[in-house]
């Protein structure tokens, strides 16, 4: 089995053109299953049974990893089996049978507008770090990027004239628009930092460490905790939770959900219409504090 995983990941890869996080994502996903296989005397992909797949689900339930997770692991061996179909090294797709738990859908964690401002005025100084973080800051709260999408950002796919970035993955772009703000904190960090944390002067990338290299996403995450604490943000806040509170204001605000839709990369409107429920959940409350018969 070991070798099939190795097989599907290359295929990923070259094929698919699939990003190197999605590749390690499912690596990690069909190497625990492997390691179950295998305590149970199961080495052969061939020899695995649909019976197999549900005890190794149930075993994960039992050990009480969440339903998300449970549903990661079966979309990854889904796609790892039909691989194996494709290519002809068995004969029948063990995996179909396999449902994914159902899961409720929370309501996402965001910033009040407050909240947001206080962060984004945290990075305050002018040492090159301190530019950046503004700049990255700035530019995450005005776009909605992932954070993945922020740290693969080249200086090629910013247009400082016209206030706009072009956001790329393997099979699509989106251009998504950006306010003054994070202009006045991009130019200060392209005109006054940058030059001066890079190594080589070939370096394409937008947003580079203090080793002068790419931002790791785990170097961000540290990034944003330490000015949320700065801030007096008591909730845990990630990247996601700016992606997240940029699309609630905006919708809060009227904008329509198809243009939040195309600017996040949501592939599915519903997605996208948490953030109206959301607006609507909220104009509930207000009604029933402040009707005189709510």
């Amino acid at each position: 089995m070991e070798q099939e995983i190795i097989a599907f990941i290359s295929y990923l890869h070259n094929v698919k053109k699939t990003s190197n996080n999605t590749e390690l994502s499912y690596k990690r996903d069909l190497e625990k299953m492997y390691h179950y296989m295998q305590e149970q005397g199961i080495n052969s992909v061939d020899k695995v049974t649909t019976t197999n797949l549900n005890s190794y689900i149930l075993y994960l339930e039992k050990n009480k990893f969440a339903a998300t997770t449970v549903s990661r692991y079966i979309a990854s061996i889904k796609a790892f089996y039909h691989f194996l179909v494709k290519e002809d090294k068995i004969s029948e797709d063990i995996s179909e049978p396999l449902k994914a738990p159902k899961i409720d859908k929370k309501v996402p964690e965001i910033l009040s507008t407050e909240e947001v401002v206080s962060l984004l005025e945290q990075p305050r100084g002018e040492m090159p770090k301190e530019l950046r973080d503004k700049a990255m800051l700035e530019l995450l709260y005005a776009t909605g990027i992932r954070v993945t999408e922020l740290i693969s950002l080249k200086v090629e796919d910013i247009n400082l004239q016209m206030g706009f970035i072009v956001c790329k993955d393997a099979h699509k772009e989106r251009v998504i628009p950006f306010g003054a703000e994070a202009k006045r904190a991009l130019l200060s960090y392209l005109n006054k930092s940058r030059d001066a944390m890079i190594l080589n002067k070939e370096e394409d990338i937008l947003f580079v460490n203090c080793s002068g290299q790419a931002m790791s996403r785990q170097g961000f995450w540290k990034l944003i905790k330490y000015y949320a604490k700065k801030a007096g943000i008591d909730a845990d806040i990630t990247p996601h939770t700016i992606r997240h509170s940029f699309a609630a204001h905006l919708v809060e605000n009227g904008a329509d959900l198809r243009s939040v839709q195309e600017m996040l990369g949501h592939s599915d409107i519903s997605t996208t219409q948490i953030y109206a429920n959301m607006n609507h959940n909220k104009i509930r409350e207000v009604y029933a504090k402040a009707h005189p018969r709510g």
